[in-house]
């Protein structure tokens, strides 16, 4: 599924709909105290290798508002975030969030714990990631010896986010920036990190997404290699959720193979297993997913929202 066939996004009142993502819908708010401010909408879509699959995943966007809106709590004296209200239409009340309209960056900030995915992928062709040199000898699943940034391009629905060295952030933002984008990113992710683990839960890699309200980039809009600050920056869109989080559980953790987790890599499996009948290579997308994928699916996702929080979906 591209984004010229992802379903229509409802109409909502009092908005204007601006853009639909692999997972998620905003809108302009036009009436009301929110007026000028962004809604978002998280859908119950779920996107693996660039495709946005047919089937959806009952609760999911609820689950990950949810989720987001726990984690922004827990790292508020971190950094602002772009909460304003969960006061929301009727139609999406409990998926959405009225949210400050920010100058994003065009960067994926990239934390990671552990060596997996994309990363080992750049870890056994190089031994590096991003441009890091990490030792050798280290396998899927190895816990690496700190946590490193390592950013990546933002890609349109259907292209792959690319994984870029620092330099390449510093090209795009400035110096300063790129610097402050790099500690926020880590001291995120480190204090996320443990509060998992305390939970039983390994967050192996994460991505932020970050920016500016409108009246800091005004500021610098003369001289844009200099920094925002770091206390200009905001956090923003969705933050440690299961779709932009590894998270694996620690009594589980064995280097040396893929780990269980508590995200969509359950459909990711059945995908390039014989029994979805798909061909990654043919260009097309995934085949619907059966009932019983669909709900283990969602039960992971309950299962890490539950154990994260100690609430009851």
């Amino acid at each position: 599924m591209t984004l010229a066939n992802i379903p229509p996004a409802p109409e909502l009142p009092g908005t204007r709909h601006v853009h639909s993502g692999k997972v998620r819908d905003l809108y302009e708010i036009t009436e009301g105290e929110h007026a000028g401010r962004l809604l978002m909408v998280a859908s119950d879509r779920l996107s693996i290798f660039d495709f946005v699959l047919e089937t959806t995943i009952p609760d999911k966007g609820e689950i990950l508002t949810r989720t987001s809106l726990w984690w922004f709590d827990q790292l508020k004296d971190l950094v602002p975030n772009h909460i304003v209200s969960t006061d929301v239409p009727a139609e999406v009340a409990g998926r959405a969030v009225v949210c400050d309209n920010l100058d994003m960056f065009p960067v994926e900030c990239v934390a990671r714990g552990y060596l997996t995915g994309s990363g080992l992928v750049d870890y056994d062709a190089t031994g590096a990631v991003c441009g890091i040199p990490l030792p050798g000898g280290l396998v899927d699943g190895s816990r690496l010896p700190e946590p490193i940034f390592t950013p990546a391009t933002k890609a349109d629905l259907g292209d792959h986010d690319e994984n870029v060295d620092f330099a390449a952030v510093v090209a795009t933002v400035g110096q300063e920036t790129a610097e402050a984008l790099r500690d926020l990113t880590l001291r995120v992710y480190g204090r996320a990190e443990e509060i998992a683990r305390e939970r039983g839960i390994i967050l192996a890699d994460t991505k932020f997404e970050f920016g500016v309200r409108p009246e800091v980039s005004r500021l610098v809009a003369s001289a844009p290699r200099t920094s925002t600050t770091g206390g200009g920056i905001v956090l923003a869109d969705e933050v440690l959720t299961p779709d932009s989080s590894r998270y694996w559980p620690a009594a589980e953790w064995q280097p040396g193979r893929a780990q269980p987790s508590y995200d969509k890599q359950i459909v990711r499996n059945w995908a390039l297993s014989p029994d979805s009948g798909w061909d990654r290579a043919s260009g097309e997308a995934p085949p619907p997913l059966p009932p019983e994928v669909v709900e283990r699916t969602r039960s992971r996702y309950v299962e890490a929202y539950e154990l994260l929080t100690g609430e009851k979906f």
